[in-house]
């Protein structure tokens, strides 16, 4: 083969491999593109709304003009200037119906603004003309005082971190300075670390109950396995609702629970079993038990009987030959139930809702509160984004200790 005839041949099979590649592009585009559209962009909108805020900024652009160029000291209320452009801003809000959004980003800040706010976008309106500064002052005292001028100046950036401050119980004060909230509004803090004390509870609890249940499944006949694992899967067949449902009926004061141990004599009155942190716990454990069974069967299934009757013929004890030999081949199916019931217990809305108490809620009542009925979208993101962040560090830390390579789901 000459030179010419080499040289046409790797043209040809570039092409051919280039090809190929575009076949296979073209086969996981769609897949691409539903996991864009259901996971990447609603995650890309979660990390813009909780920095990007322009409510304020696009709502008083003349009013931070003006203080921009005033550039007083935070601690005085500003000039004229500023309130006649505050005047100007207020009217065409009022005329494009943007007032009521900008008066609920700034009671956000301090509660109490937005009737303040309100209460001048109404009467504005009305005057036609300054001195404006005696104006306000008439219509709430509220625009005498530096502190609502320092909050505005606070968001005249429509990029800013006041929602992530909000989220690990700071914030930043009128006068720039960034404090720790008032003791009863420190919350954000204790439920996160109440989150995760939740889910390694019910993570351990799932170990210490699906183990068992693997091994018995993985060590009976094929037909008496398969017979025990459609109980096994019974509960994925049935809503989360209703299971949730069941438990409530279950542990409540008249429940199953307490007749029963009322009627063996064990107990006089019954037991709190639910609406509080032990209820969460036994129904959450109970929900994501099958996620522990299933890889670990998986992985004990494909461990040789031989290897434990090895040991103990070289003279090891059966509680040795268990430890030494065989509870380390099951590793990446512990590993891997124990990574997904960890996550799973760490975004879990509906079961502590339904049988927890208020000081059992997770961090997911709170997102989806905000988001619901305060409305504050931004807080709820930074909220996601922190709990997304520390799943991320989490998982980091478990790769470095178990190594998720060795990881196996089935």
């Amino acid at each position: 083969m000459d030179k010419g005839e080499q040289t046409s041949l790797i043209r040809r099979l570039r092409k051919a491999e280039w090809r190929g590649r575009l076949r296979a592009y073209a086969l996981i585009a769609p897949l691409f593109v539903f996991v864009a559209l259901s996971f990447l962009l609603p995650l890309g909108s979660v990390l813009l709304n909780s920095v990007y805020d322009p409510v304020v900024p696009e709502g008083l652009p003349r009013t931070l003009r003006a203080l921009a160029e005033w550039n007083g000291p935070r601690d005085q209320v500003p000039p004229e200037p500023v309130y006649a452009a505050l005047a100007q801003d207020l009217k065409e809000a009022a005329r494009a119906e943007k007032s009521g959004p900008m008066g609920g980003r700034l009671n956000i800040e301090e509660t109490g603004l937005r009737s303040v706010f309100m209460r001048a976008a109404r009467r504005v309106s009305a005057q036609e003309q300054g001195p404006w500064a005696p104006f306000f002052e008439s219509a709430d005292p509220a625009w005498a005082k530096p502190a609502i001028w320092g909050t505005i100046r606070n968001l005249e950036s429509p990029e800013h971190a006041l929602f992530f401050l909000s989220a690990v119980d700071m914030k930043r004060q009128s006068d720039g300075a960034v404090v720790r909230q008032s003791e009863e509004q420190r919350i954000h803090v204790t439920i996160y670390f109440r989150t995760l004390g939740v889910a390694l509870t019910v993570t351990l609890a799932c170990l210490a109950l699906g183990f068992p249940i693997a091994y018995l499944l993985a060590h009976l006949k094929d037909k008496t396995a398969n017979m025990l694992l459609i109980l096994v899967l019974l509960p994925f067949w049935t809503s989360l609702l209703v299971r949730t449902t069941a438990w409530v009926v279950v542990l409540q004061k008249e429940g199953v629970v307490n007749a029963l141990l009322q009627s063996l004599g064990i107990i006089a009155e019954p037991l709190p079993l639910i609406f509080n942190r032990f209820g969460v716990v036994v129904a959450m454990t109970h929900i994501l038990l099958p996620f522990t069974i299933l890889p670990l069967y998986s992985v004990m299934r494909q461990i040789p009987a031989s290897y434990v009757r090895a040991a103990r013929s070289l003279g090891a004890s059966p509680s040795l030959a268990f430890w030494r030999v065989y509870l380390p081949q099951c590793v990446p199916g512990l590993s891997a139930g124990a990574l997904l019931v960890f996550i799973l217990s760490l975004g879990y809305y509906i079961t502590p809702a339904l049988v927890g108490g208020a000081t059992d809620q997770l961090i997911s009542h709170f997102i989806a509160d905000n988001i619901g009925r305060s409305l504050n979208w931004g807080l709820a993101s930074a909220l996601s984004s922190i709990l997304l962040a520390a799943v991320l560090v989490l998982y980091w830390a478990y790769d470095r200790v178990a190594d998720v390579s060795n990881v196996r789901l089935g």
